[in-house]
């Protein structure tokens, strides 16, 4: 087999090692499921749908480098009440296979919309992103409110505040070989699942560190802060989680941001919890959100 200029992994055998750890972890999926590859003009977008057929449609967005398998210990009371499309982020680290070079903000949307179209989900989405994926939630927001009915935004990348000098000198080192980086940020990042769940943490580290050593590298567009006027014209109904011991940016600064500049937007600050929200603070998350999706 040949690796093609676009195909995400180094090699047949990088291919071979990274799906064996990531479909063994994918057998952990606790409900029951179908999957789905969906072509786009960006490429091939794998799609993880659990739930009821004919529930309300809500769309789960992964963050950076990380894949639908991230949401493992959220999907099974989310998806009791909703039909859970959960992705593999067409740049990420999954089994989606990109065929296009991603450039920016704008061709995550256009990417995002074929899908969503191809999918036949209409105009009544509730999107919900970590990370990465919830800045790439707030552009889609922006740019096709009607398709929405309401959007989640859990530890945003960048969005409401800059990235901090911390996060990027770590990432950036992950550019070095060796496990060691990648246990540096988890570490750093996750420090709150470090302290309740070592071997969860190990797990992550095990993750990034495979990830880095089998996937080429990308460049990912920057998360970009959105200006006053954004912020203010996500008309969308929306809901912001953010751990109190987030890392990536001063939890009490962004939520004091959006509470002045676009109070419509639902804060809440989650205890005991950093970026690994979604996992040491699982079953909170899940009940806030599914409380904000059911108010009328």
């Amino acid at each position: 087999m040949k690796i093609s200029e676009y195909h995400p992994f180094k090699s047949v055998e990088s291919k071979k090692e990274y799906l064996k750890f990531y479909d063994k972890t994918a057998l952990l999926w606790p409900v029951s499921l179908e999957t789905k590859m969906i072509d786009t003009s960006y490429g091939k977008t794998f799609v993880r749908i659990s739930g009821p057929l004919d529930a309300p449609a809500l769309v789960l967005l992964p963050g950076a480098g990380a894949s639908s398998l991230m949401w493992l210990s959220n999907i099974e009371a989310l998806s009791k009440d909703y039909r859970i499309y959960a992705i593999d982020d067409i740049y990420g680290c999954g089994r989606s296979i990109y065929t296009q070079t991603i450039n920016d903000s704008n061709d995550f949307i256009k990417w995002l919309d074929e899908l969503f179209d191809s999918l036949e989900l209409e105009n009544n989405i509730h999107l919900m992103g970590m990370s990465y994926g919830g800045w790439q939630t707030s552009q889609y927001a922006l740019r096709f409110p009607n398709k929405l009915n309401k959007i989640i935004l859990l530890a945003p990348a960048a969005t409401v505040l800059p990235i901090s000098a911390g996060w990027v000198m770590r990432t950036l080192l992950l550019l070095l070989p060796g496990r060691y980086f990648a246990k540096n940020l988890i570490y750093w990042l996750y420090k709150d699942l470090v302290k309740k769940d070592k071997e969860a943490a190990e797990q992550e580290i095990n993750f990034l560190f495979l990830a880095l050593k089998c996937f080429k590298y990308k460049r990912l567009p920057n998360p970009t802060v959105l200006n006053d006027n954004e912020l203010k014209n996500i008309k969308t109904p929306t809901l912001y989680l953010v751990g109190e011991n987030e890392r990536i940016y001063s939890t009490q600064k962004a939520v004091q941001r959006l509470n002045t500049i676009s109070p419509r937007i639902k804060t809440e600050i989650i205890s005991n919890a950093g970026h690994d929200l979604l996992w040491v603070q699982a079953d909170v998350v899940n009940k806030k959100v599914l409380e904000f999706l059911k108010q009328s």
